[in-house]
C-alpha cells in the first residue's frame, strides 16, 4: 500500500459465519521488533489523518491515482500458497525431527496463509466463500497495493516459520529475497493492517498447547510392550534407551480440528486390556508371521523364504522418507497435493483452502497416532522385537536402513502406523475437496534409496493404502498398524473437512 494512501480506521472481522465490527488498528507484536516501530509509527499518523480526512464533506475527498503492478522478481513457482510450502518442506530437510512437529508447522502456516488470503478476498473481492479457521477480516486500505495478494500472503508465511524455526533465520531471508527481491526487514504497513493480526492469532491459538512437553518416556517392560530397537549386529545410537522414544506426549498436543487425540481411538490391539492376552491370541501370532515374511531385509536360518516381490521392495521405499534430510511423511503429502493443485489449476484463493484442510488433518492425524502409540493399554512392540526378543528368529533384521546399510526401526511404539494415518488423512480430504477420489495424479519421494523417484495413481485411496501396506513391506509395522491407521486417518478427515473452512 502507498505511504501517500489514507486507512479508514474501521474492520470488518468474519470469524465462521458471523461478523463483528472492530474499530482501531491492531499491531505487530511478533517478529522483529525495529521494523515495527516504525511501522506503528507510520501507522499512526495515517490512522490520524484518516480520522481527519473522514470528517469532511465528501466531495473534498479524492480518490489518489492508483499506483502501476510493481513486477515480481522471476518465479520458478507461480503461486505463492505453493511457494511457501516448497519453503517449509526445505526447512524440515535441514532441521529434521520427527513428523508430528513438522505437521504442525505446516497447520499453522498454511491455516494462517487462509486466513490472510481470506481477509485479502474480503478486502478486495468483496466476499468469501468458506469460513476462515480463526478470524478473517476487512482491513484498513484506500486501493489495493502492488502486488499485495503476494504480500499478504508471503509476509504471513515468512512470520509465521520464522517464529517456528529461528535458526532458519537467514535461509528464510534469501527465500523472501528470492520472492519479493526485497528484504524482509523492509517497512511495508500490511504488516501493522493485517499480516501482524493474522500472525499473532495463530501464534495465540497454539501457545500452550502442550507441543513443547519434554516428559521422557518409561516402558512397561514387559514382552510384547515396546522397547528400544538397537541390537549389537544393527546399531542405533538414537534408539538405545526408553527415553529416546520420540515425542511420546504427542497424543495430548491441543488438536488443531478434533475434541482431542483420543477423539477416534481405535480398539485393536488395546481391547486385549494386557499384553499376556494379547500375546497369547490367535490374531496377534498372524501378524507377526505376516510382516516376518514380507519384511525381512533377507532370508536367515529361521527365516529362510521372503514373500516379498520386488515391486512391494521398491514400494517400500518410495514411501519411506524416515531419515532427516527428507520432507518427511507429512511433506511427501504436502508435495502430492502441490502436484494435484497444479494439474487442477486452482486460484490462490482455492490452494489456501486446500492446502490449510490437509495440513490440519495431517497435524490432527500426528497427533491421534500418537495417543494411540503411547496412551492405550497397549505400547506395542515393533516387529524386531517381536521376532527377535520372542526367539522367533534373533537373525531376523527389517528392510528399512540408514544410508549407512545399517537396519533401524522407528523409535516409537508400532500401533497404530503414523504413515497410514497421515496417507488417509490426506486423501481423506482430497477426495472430500475434489468431490471425487479417482483423479489420477503422480507424485514423488524425496528417499535417497528408494529406486523409484515417481509413482502414478487413479485415485487418492490407493495411494493412501500403498502407503500404509509399505510400512509392512519394509519390516517396520504388523498389518493391524496399516489397517488401523487407514480408518483413523479417514474418520479424521471426515471431521476436519464437515467442521473446519466449510463453503458459505
Amino acid at each position: 500500500m502507498p505511504m501517500n494512501e489514507r486507512t479508514v480506521n474501521d474492520h470488518r472481522t468474519v470469524t465462521g459465519k458471523s461478523t463483528t465490527t472492530t474499530t482501531g488498528t491492531r499491531t505487530f507484536t511478533g517478529g522483529r521488533a525495529v521494523r515495527r516501530r516504525g511501522a506503528l509509527a507510520v501507522a499512526a499518523v495515517l490512522a490520524a489523518a484518516a480520522t481527519t480526512l473522514t470528517a469532511l464533506p465528501q466531495p473534498a475527498l479524492a480518490a489518489p491515482p492508483r499506483p502501476a503492478p510493481a513486477a515480481l522478481p522471476p518465479q520458478t513457482i507461480a503461486d505463492p500458497v505453493h511457494f511457501w510450502n516448497d519453503v517449509l518442506m526445505e526447512v524440515v530437510r535441514r532441521e529434521g525431527g520427527g513428523p508430528g512437529p513438522m505437521s504442525r508447522a505446516a497447520a499453522m502456516l498454511n491455516a494462517a496463509i487462509y486466513d490472510a488470503e481470506s481477509s485479502y478476498q474480503l478486502k478486495w473481492k468483496g466476499k468469501i466463500t468458506s469460513e476462515p479457521y480463526i478470524r478473517a477480516e476487512k482491513y484498513a486500505g484506500w486501493i489495493e497495493g502492488p502486488d499485495e495478494e503476494e504480500r499478504v500472503v508471503g509476509r504471513t508465511a515468512y512470520n509465521i516459520l520464522l517464529g517456528l524455526y529461528p535458526s532458519q533465520t537467514n535461509y528464510l531471508d534469501a527465500r523472501f529475497r528470492e520472492r519479493f527481491g526485497t528484504e524482509p526487514t523492509g517497512f511495508d504497513l500490511l504488516d501493522t493492517t493485517i499480516v501482524g493480526p493474522m500472525v499473532k492469532q495463530m501464534r495465540d491459538a497454539r501457545n500452550g498447547d502442550g507441543s513443547d512437553n519434554d516428559q521422557v518416556y518409561v516402558a512397561d517392560n514387559k514382552p510384547g510392550a515396546w522397547r528400544p530397537t538397537s541390537y549389537p549386529d544393527m546399531v542405533d545410537p538414537s534408539c538405545t534407551r526408553d527415553s529416546q522414544a520420540v515425542t511420546p506426549f504427542w497424543g495430548e498436543v491441543k488438536p488443531f480440528a478434533l475434541t482431542s487425540g483420543s477423539q477416534f481411538r481405535p480398539p485393536t490391539p488395546g481391547l486385549y486390556g494386557t499384553y499376556e492376552k494379547l500375546l497369547a491370541s490367535d490374531a496377534y501370532k498372524q501378524q507377526v508371521k505376516a510382516v516376518r515374511a514380507v519384511g525381512a531385509d533377507g532370508p536367515t536360518d529361521a527365516t529362510p523364504k521372503i514373500e516379498r516381490t520386488p515391486e512391494q521392495e521398491a514400494v517400500a521405499w518410495f514411501w519411506a522418507n524416515d531419515e532427516d534430510g527428507t520432507y518427511k511423511p507429512p511433506g511427501q503429502l504436502l508435495q502430492a497435493t502441490r502436484e494435484v493443485a497444479t494439474q487442477r489449476k486452482l486460484s490462490t484463493y482455492e490452494n489456501a483452502r486446500l492446502f490449510a484442510l490437509v495440513s490440519i488433518a495431517m497435524a490432527d492425524a500426528g497427533i491421534a497416532v500418537r495417543d494411540v502409540k503411547y496412551l492405550t493399554p497397549i505400547d506395542l512392540w515393533r516387529p524386531v522385537s517381536a521376532i527377535r526378543d520372542s526367539g522367533l528368529d534373533p537373525d531376523w533384521k527389517p528392510l528399512l536402513k540408514t544410508r549407512a546399510g545399517v537396519n533401524v526401526t522407528p523409535c516409537f511404539p508400532a500401533w497404530a502406523s503414523g504413515h497410514a494415518t497421515f496417507g488417509a488423512s490426506w486423501a481423506g480430504v482430497m477426495k472430500r475437496y475434489f468431490g471425487n477420489d479417482n483423479i489420477a495424479f503422480t507424485m514423488t519421494t524425496d528417499e535417497p534409496q528408494s529406486p523409484i523417484k515417481s509413482r502414478s495413481f487413479t485415485s487418492f485411496s490407493q495411494a493412501a493404502k500403498e502407503d500404509a501396506q509399505s510400512r509392512v513391506w519394509l519390516g517396520v509395522h504388523f498389518p493391524w498398524d496399516a489397517e488401523d491407521g487407514l480408518v483413523l486417518g479417514d474418520k479424521i478427515a471426515d471431521h476436519v473437512y464437515t467442521t473446519k473452512l466449510r463453503k458459505l
